[in-house]
């Protein structure tokens, strides 16, 4: 009688029947930064009015803040068509990210990037499209940023951010690392 190998834990080793490494791992991942982003926004929503803060520490508040535009509310007073412009990329992107871990579940750096960014990317779509704006609720200030920053607060973001920004980080150490490989 033949015996199984266990196979090791990790996200790597989740396979197809044919062997290849599935990309469930990584939708799951995706879904679970969905799913905080969300919840956090719910909290905000229910429980703060636009504007209202509290502060947590001498450099950091909970806020609720709406964003009708990008990052840094770029385009934020275009009068309205940006909430679908943006949403539509927004989809498109989504699309291409889910292509994209279906084309390379097996690289885990990469995956996790791309993972992060699709769950950040969708918890801002859901956004635009309840609501016609993103919800931000983090708020950091420090001194130092008065030359750049109004009162030195950073400006206001969310989970989805945090999560986009983390992936950003992990594509580009991936990239740095492939092509380290690659000398």
């Amino acid at each position: 009688m033949a015996t199984r190998k266990a196979a090791k834990p990790g996200f790597s080793h989740r396979t197809h029947p044919a062997g290849a490494p599935s990309v469930l791992p990584w939708l799951g991942w995706a879904a679970i930064v969905l799913v905080l982003d969300q919840f956090t926004k719910t909290l905000i929503l229910g429980h703060y009015q636009l504007g209202d803060s509290t502060p947590i520490t001498p450099f950091f508040n909970i806020v609720r803040v709406h964003n009708p535009g990008a990052a840094f509310s770029f385009l934020a007073d275009a009068g309205g068509w940006q909430r679908w412009f943006f949403t539509g990329i927004g989809i498109v992107a989504a699309g291409l990210m889910v292509w994209m871990l279906k084309s390379h579940p097996g690289q885990k750096l990469f995956s996790f990037a791309v993972s992060s960014l699709l769950g950040g990317a969708v918890g801002n779509v859901v956004d635009r499209l309840l609501h016609g704006y993103v919800v931000d609720m983090l708020d950091f200030h420090w001194p130092f940023l008065v030359p750049m920053f109004h009162g030195g607060h950073f400006p206001a973001f969310n989970l989805a951010d945090a999560a986009i920004t983390l992936g950003a980080c992990c594509l580009i150490a991936d990239e740095i690392r492939r092509v380290r490989r690659g000398h």
